[in-house]
């Protein structure tokens, strides 16, 4: 029981990295009028008609930066784990192949002694 609620509960969280944006525009989108009438940075010029779009942009680009920094991070993770902590231990053997001893069997091909194929010749 506990299993599959943690193998869901970690699906979620990996979808919810990917869909930043979508849950920044679904925030947006239903706190539209308190962001525009409290977030917005234009909300005392209402000539621009911004509706808090620029409140929106801001916090695309946060999300976006994050999910750069994200990317950065765990590719200096997954660096970190490729170098080897330990000095490699190296060891040379004095016989490596052992020397066998091979049969030898040959043989011979048939000796045909037929024509070689000619085309005929033009003019």
């Amino acid at each position: 029981m506990v299993r599959p609620l943690i193998a869901y509960l970690l699906i979620v969280a990996v979808m919810s990295a990917s869909f930043s944006r979508l849950f920044v525009f679904a925030g947006f989108e239903l706190n539209k009028n308190y962001i525009a009438t409290h977030l917005c940075e234009n909300r005392d010029k209402p000539w621009l008609h911004c509706n808090g779009k620029c409140y929106f942009m801001k916090k695309i680009r946060q999300a976006e930066e994050k999910e750069k920094n994200d990317e950065r991070q765990s590719q200096k993770n997954l660096f970190q784990e490729a170098l080897f902590g330990q000095k490699a231990e190296t060891r040379f053997y004095t016989q490596v192949v052992q020397v066998m001893q091979v049969p030898n069997h040959r043989f011979t091909l048939p000796v045909a002694d037929l024509p070689i194929y000619q085309p005929p010749r033009l003019g």
